[in-house]
């Protein structure tokens, strides 16, 4: 794992052709989709590291909430930056999320 800021250029074809795939990768497990259907997409590759490493944090926040109640309020902003992902596919941004859009799991 890195934490290495990854740029990509996907071009305008790709971004058309899998926007809609591309969003599935920020709900839940649902990133195996894109992971597996469109291998060869730029953009879709840099939005599934991006919900592989939501989904991620997810886990960890649902496990350490069941032990430390006050951290469910993170499963809100886990909540935010899913959306925030969403959007980004739509609009065919490649953008970070915040604070943990620098992390790079699946290349």
């Amino acid at each position: 794992m890195s934490n290495q800021q990854v740029t990509v250029q996907p071009t305008q074809e790709d971004i058309d052709q899998n926007r809609i795939i591309a969003l599935l990768s920020y709900i839940g497990i649902l990133f195996l989709i894109p992971m597996f259907a469109r291998k060869d997409s730029v953009f879709c590759k840099y939005h599934v590291n991006q919900g592989i490493v939501l989904f991620l944090c997810n886990v960890v926040i649902s496990i350490v909430s069941y032990f430390i109640s006050i951290v469910g309020i993170l499963s809100i902003v886990t909540l935010i930056f899913m959306i925030l992902g969403i959007v980004n596919c739509v609009q065919g941004k490649v953008a970070p999320l915040p604070l943990i859009g620098s992390i790079q799991i699946w290349k």
